[in-house]
């Protein structure tokens, strides 16, 4: 393990079932990821690239190996451990944005944060900063419905970057955005790595996003079978967010 990776992967391998049914989703996978590093995972459908999120993020158990997030092994931290790293330091992005459609944009985001415990006024303000952060300081009373579907993404990611999150798992964040709408949420992920030396792991379908990545990671078979950094750890020239 990398003593300053904010998520580890040391030799890991995750099993589904047994005997007859057995399904490896992940085979003797290492990896690093650093504070500011957007690192994409590509690869085929059922390679593994949901179910690596899913352990990255405590969701999942490994069946071996090691992972460490945020600096807690998470083989050795109980269920109640599990979901306090969850609320405070891991933030996920997923495909359906699960927003809850009957609180606005701002109690969609200040949620997490009162249900941790934190008073209102502060989770106010919490949320303000973060849907700040995502171009988004205006009619936060509407309801998600409201909202085009690039915004509604951008809440989305809002609410997963509240307070001190060090580490953000987007899964497919842009398969239901237009081509437009789905590069200004890449972009925005690239800007909050650069900007606020988040650790983000993309999973992604598209070559294209590889433009935004410090480095991407490929898998097949549950296995990593090729790793490449990329010349230009940036934010693609010329984007911006409509």
């Amino acid at each position: 393990m990398n003593s300053n990776a904010v998520v580890s992967f040391e030799a890991v391998t995750k099993v589904f079932g047994s005997g007859s049914t057995e399904i490896r989703a992940l085979n003797n996978v290492t990896f690093n990821v650093f504070p500011g590093e957007l690192v994409a995972v590509m690869g085929p459908s059922g390679c593994g690239k949901s179910t690596l999120l899913h352990v990255a993020g405590g969701l999942e158990r490994p069946t071996s190996g090691q992972v460490v997030t945020a600096g807690r092994n998470l083989g050795d931290i109980s269920a109640q451990e599990l979901a306090s790293l969850r609320r405070n330091d891991v933030g996920y992005v997923f495909q359906r944005l699960n927003l809850i459609p009957s609180l606005t944009a701002m109690e969609n985001v200040m949620l997490p944060l009162e249900l941790d415990g934190l008073g209102s006024r502060q989770a106010r303000h919490q949320a303000a900063e973060a849907l700040e952060r995502v171009r988004l300081g205006d009619g936060l009373s509407r309801y998600p419905d409201d909202f085009s579907g690039g915004q509604q993404q951008r809440i989305a990611i809002a609410r997963a970057i509240t307070g001190t999150r060090k580490v953000l798992l987007a899964d497919e964040p842009t398969g239901s955005l237009d081509t437009l709408a789905a590069d200004a949420v890449i972009n925005l992920l690239a800007s909050l790595a650069k900007d606020r030396g988040t650790a983000i792991l993309l999973v992604t379908h598209e070559p294209r996003f590889t433009a935004w990545a410090d480095r991407v990671i490929y898998l097949r078979d549950g296995q990593v079978v090729d790793e490449s950094i990329m010349s230009s750890s940036a934010i693609a020239e010329g984007t911006v967010l409509p």
